[in-house]
Formats: C-alpha cells, sequence, structure tokens
C-alpha cells in the first residue's frame, strides 16, 4: 500500500492540491497541522509514509475510482470505475450549438466541459477538471504536439515552489500525473505551457483542481487523442465572467453562441 500513498501524495504535489495534501497526510496515520505550510505537510506526510502507516481503509476511497487494468500501446494502467462516476462527467454526443467549425475544441470551464463540436449542431461532451483560482486561463490555441504516453516535466516554476518535486517522472508511470495522452496547445507556434492530459485522479474531473491544465479521464484523454489531428483549433472559455480579467489570457476569446 505504500506505493499507492506515495502516487496519491505526487499527485496531489503536482496538481498544487493543498486540501486533498492535508486529507491525504491525515488517512496515512496522522493528523497534520490544518495552518501548517505546504512544504510542512509534504514532508510531514512522506514522513508518515516513510513509516509505513498505511493502511487499506485509508484509501478505500480513492481506489473506488479505479476497477482492474487496461493495456495500452504496452502500457498497463487503472482502468476508471465509472460505475463510481456521476453520469454528467461521461463521454457522450449532447445537441450543441456553435458558431466554430466542425472539429474545433471548445472547453467551457466554468461548467467543467470539454466539447468537440461534430456535425448536425452536435458534440463529444466529456468531463473535465480546470485550473483553480490563480491557475485559469482562457483563450484560442491550437493543439499542435502530441504525446503518447508523455514524459512529465514539471514546470520551472512549479518546482520552484515545490523543490521536493522530481525533474521528471517518466511516461507510463503509476506517478506520472499526465497519464497516457497529452495534447500541447500552441498559439501563432508558440507553447503557452498548456495541455489536455489524463489524470491520477477521477474524482477531481467536475472540479477546479489542476494548475491550469485541462484533464480528463484516462479514457477519454485516450478517446480525444484518437480524433483530433496536429492543427486542432482549441477555444477556452473564461471560466467566471466577473473573474476574466484575473485569468491568463492566451488571447481574446469570443463567446460561444
Amino acid at each position: 500500500m505504500v506505493s499507492v500513498a506515495t502516487e496519491l501524495f505526487i499527485s496531489v504535489v503536482a496538481n498544487e492540491n493543498c486540501d486533498l495534501l492535508r486529507i491525504a497526510a491525515w488517512l496515512v496515520g496522522g493528523i497534520l497541522p490544518m495552518v501548517g505550510t505546504r512544504r510542512d505537510i509534504v514532508f510531514g506526510g512522506l514522513a508518515l509514509l516513510g513509516a509505513g502507516a498505511v493502511s487499506k481503509p485509508a484509501f478505500a476511497a480513492a481506489a473506488s475510482y479505479f476497477d482492474g487494468t487496461a493495456v495500452d500501446n504496452g502500457v498497463t494502467f487503472k482502468k476508471t470505475n465509472f460505475s463510481k462516476i456521476d453520469k454528467q462527467w461521461r463521454r457522450q454526443v449532447v445537441k450543441y450549438f456553435s458558431s466554430e467549425p466542425i472539429g474545433t475544441v471548445v472547453v467551457d470551464t466554468r461548467n467543467h466541459f470539454l466539447y468537440l463540436i461534430m456535425e448536425n449542431k452536435t458534440a463529444i461532451r466529456y468531463g473535465v477538471g480546470v485550473g483553480k483560482e490563480g491557475f485559469k486561463w482562457f483563450g484560442r490555441a491550437t493543439i499542435d504536439a502530441k504525446s503518447l504516453w508523455p514524459r512529465w516535466t514539471p514546470p520551472p516554476e512549479m518546482r520552484k515552489r515545490h523543490p521536493e518535486l522530481p525533474e521528471f517522472v517518466d511516461g507510463g508511470s503509476p506517478k506520472n500525473p499526465l497519464g497516457p495522452r497529452a495534447m500541447y496547445l500552441h498559439r501563432d507556434g508558440v507553447d503557452t505551457g498548456y495541455r489536455f492530459h489524463g489524470t491520477l485522479e477521477p474524482g477531481s474531473i467536475g472540479k477546479d483542481a489542476s494548475s491550469g491544465c485541462i484533464r480528463m479521464f484516462n479514457e477519454d484523454a485516450i478517446d480525444l487523442y484518437q480524433r483530433c489531428p496536429i492543427g486542432t483549433a482549441v477555444q477556452v472559455l473564461p471560466h467566471i465572467a466577473d473573474q476574466a480579467e484575473k485569468a491568463t489570457q492566451v488571447s481574446q476569446a469570443s463567446p460561444v453562441e
């Protein structure tokens, strides 16, 4: 169980989820001070992990989001237990009226949905997790690079905030927060630093949980990857209209009709 605990810790650290980090630290054997610094929580929690203070019931809730394994391009990964996922977050075809061309990806960050525009005023809708306060962004971009089982390299600004993070995590590792696929968003040929990717935390879909990237169920990341060629247009809508000026703007966003 220690490996499961470690996976949970690297996931919450990588995704800047301080509340989950406190909960995880409590679950693995001790209640850490609720007013402690994030670094205190990280090292205190890892110390508990090192002491082996882990029990099966402690991770039952997290484990319930997974059910069995699957193999993708030679990598074995945990399958999402969709019976534990609210139906609204599951991949489905919906009616969707938009002025965007067919094949465009539109991300509604306020409602935590990603739409792939299809024919006949329909779209494939995916539930997503989006950036927390301070990491939200919006605007237009294109998918200019894609990767199968990508290596995760924490950006310099993240490692500066959290030097305990590794320099990188190899693709296919159960500790890699990008999951099985990553689609890299560029604007005018320049990498924005934001991606569509999978997740180690299925329970975070439908929430403000990431550092700005758009996270998806691993199965959905695989599905979207197959449907979106290089050059796919992307529009990310403002999270909340009155907070748009506080967001990191990739470019001026036009509202979808």
